[in-house]
């Protein structure tokens, strides 16, 4: 049985901070920078010539830090050259081909089994507080824990301890797409710098076991140890910490459009994740760079120019078409298929490990910045009414 749309679910888009137009969800500084396209047919194109509209600044911070900040990261020597997201032509090609047999459908089919397991076993670790009614923070107990997990067992890349994890993760997000002032950039750029340190061992002991992780297989594909960094630093921040923020837009969509009960039901928990895609996907956009004037649709494109592309939130106008939440083209996001299981998965699980579910607490604070979004937090607490545990 499909959830239906309701009038309630259609207020997720409104209270995400990326709908509507993204001029008025942007701090003047960001919209002096970047130039909004917002049609999904001049978005498509635009993914379709990345030899004109490249993706050279998908890593580059979305505004100039301050000389304190760059001091701290060159004190580490911190760089990040392109590879995959950022990069293009051959080489992009090379790195997506080995990249791409980590994720591989049937890798990631062969992952539902321990994503329901381990929803399981979370939810026996705080058993005692579901039962007694203690308010719960689903962000916090299944978003930030299962996805780390996953790309673990599919990598074979080492991964920090979960709490450093979601502190590297969530200050690099805000240092390279947020709009932080001075003090604040350089708290981020020495949260960075640790984890471009731990990042520089790990990939060095990865690629010195030469067993079957991602890094060793790059290495031996040709890639050198700064970009196999590079990509380790996208996929930490990207490839587990977006996922487990749809987990969590997911989750509240869930409960606060009194849908929790209807999820136990794959086919339900499915259509929801595929409306939050559409609606309030945790990437809502990309950038992407002008290489040399040109023209499209009618409309001039300036060489250096600047672009923002929406991808979620009503811009396609249909609310249930998420045909563009994972990009478009070649660069088109190669988690895509495991992103939307990993969510479906563990809300249903959550929907049927822990029935009798309700939103508690005030509405929660975003995380909003140029390209990302989600509620930081879900809390939850069992119904009034009680449910037998």
């Amino acid at each position: 049985m499909s959830c239906p749309m309701t009038a309630r679910h259609a207020t997720l888009a409104e209270r995400a901070p990326l709908d509507g137009p993204l001029p008025a969800a942007y701090p003047e500084e960001i919209n002096r920078r970047y130039r909004s396209i917002e049609d999904p047919d001049l978005v498509r194109r635009i993914l379709l010539r990345p030899e004109d509209f490249t993706p050279e600044n998908a890593l580059d911070t979305a505004i100039d830090l301050e000389p304190a900040a760059l001091r701290i990261l060159a004190a580490q020597r911190f760089s990040l050259p392109p590879v995959l997201a950022s990069a293009g032509g051959a080489e992009h090609l090379n790195v997506r081909r080995v990249v791409a047999r980590f994720s591989s459908p049937a890798k990631v089919a062969a992952q539902a089994g321990p994503i329901r397991e381990r929803v399981q076993g979370i939810r026996a670790e705080f058993a005692e507080q579901y039962r007694s009614g203690e308010r719960i923070d689903l962000a916090h107990h299944l978003a930030a824990v299962i996805p780390p997990e996953v790309m673990h067992r599919l990598t074979g890349v080492p991964i920090p301890p979960v709490a450093e994890l979601k502190r590297w993760s969530r200050d690099s997000l805000e240092l390279f797409w947020g709009w932080p002032d001075a003090q604040r950039q350089k708290e981020l750029a020495a949260s960075a710098a640790q984890f471009h340190a731990w990042l520089d061992t790990s990939v060095a002991e990865a690629v010195a076991r030469d067993d079957s992780n991602l890094y060793a297989a790059l290495h031996h594909s040709g890639l050198d140890p700064a970009r196999i960094r590079s990509l380790g630093y996208f996929l930490m921040i990207a490839g587990q910490e977006t996922t487990a923020m749809l987990i969590q837009t997911a989750l509240r969509t869930a409960l606060h459009e009194r849908r929790w009960a209807r999820c136990t039901e794959k086919e339900s928990a499915a259509d929801l994740v595929g409306q939050v895609l559409a609606q309030a996907s945790s990437v809502p956009t990309w950038r992407r760079s002008v290489a040399a004037d040109t023209e499209l649709d009618g409309e001039h494109f300036a060489q250096g120019e600047q672009l923002v592309l929406k991808l979620s939130g009503g811009v396609l106008g249909e609310e249930n078409d998420d045909s563009l939440a994972f990009g478009f083209g070649i660069h088109r996001c190669l988690g895509a298929g495991l992103a939307r299981m990993e969510t479906e998965v563990v809300l249903n699980a959550a929907a049927r490990a822990l029935p009798g579910l309700e939103p508690a607490g005030a509405e929660p604070d975003w995380m909003h910045l140029l390209s990302f979004q989600a509620p930081r937090t879900v809390w939850t607490s069992l119904a009034a009414a009680g449910v037998a545990a």
